[in-house]
């Protein structure tokens, strides 16, 4: 897992933040190419994430199993040297019934049929509250991992919109991405499952920023 504290006046960050195409293939240079016919972010297993943090500054979270070499990255994109950690010791904190706290950016999508057009079924993003809450229960179910009730009795997470992440260079439809931030509380279940779902992420648009499941361990009283 590596932070990379970025530079919000470098004119690379000014190119990546307008298009995450350049985003994520700008990521990517960190790591070693690839035969062609090989998935290049699956196989390096990366995921990311843009967190703002105070005061006013962006950080983007990246986890991966290959080891990255952050020299590679544009000059002046980075503020500071990127903090890297091992990521091992919360994969042998997961067992059943572990508690966590946890942040997920996430990109909840449904199909719709289309009356018209050439594609008989379309993806949508999920905009209501309560159906964006119902995704991520959906998604526990699959990968391993309860929502617990808060004191007040609804699911103890909260759904934040947050900027929409917009890919212009995909031809002949740029893509628009309209990602959700959860913060909350979670119990393993299965622990298999969930750590399958920790290593290689959690609903679509993995490239493009969404996936990435931080954990950190629940303050007790």
């Amino acid at each position: 897992m590596t932070k990379l504290t970025l530079n919000q006046q470098s004119p690379a960050f000014l190119r990546d933040v307008a298009d995450v195409h350049d985003m994520h293939r700008t990521l990517m240079s960190a790591y070693p190419e690839l035969p062609p016919t090989a998935t290049y972010r699956s196989a390096h297993g990366v995921l990311w994430r843009l967190d703002t943090v105070a005061p006013a500054g962006i950080v983007q979270y990246v986890q991966s199993h290959t080891a990255p070499d952050w020299a590679r990255l544009p000059d002046g994109l980075l503020l500071k040297s990127a903090e890297v950690r091992s990521l091992q010791p919360v994969l042998d904190a997961i067992k059943a019934g572990r508690r966590f706290t946890f942040r997920l950016v996430a990109n909840p999508t449904r199909c719709i049929r289309v009356e018209n057009g050439a594609e008989k079924h379309q993806r949508v993003p999920l905009r209501q509250h309560a159906e964006q809450i119902a995704w991520l229960i959906g998604k526990g179910d699959q990968h391993g991992f309860v929502i617990p009730a808060s004191r007040q009795g609804p699911p103890d997470v909260t759904a934040s919109t947050i900027p929409r992440l917009i890919g212009k260079k995909r031809q002949p439809h740029p893509i628009t991405i309209a990602p959700v931030r959860y913060d909350g509380h979670l119990i393993v279940t299965d622990p298999t499952a969930f750590t399958t779902a920790l290593t290689t992420g959690i609903g679509r648009a993995k490239s493009y920023g969404c996936g990435l499941l931080s954990l950190a361990p629940t303050q007790t009283r």
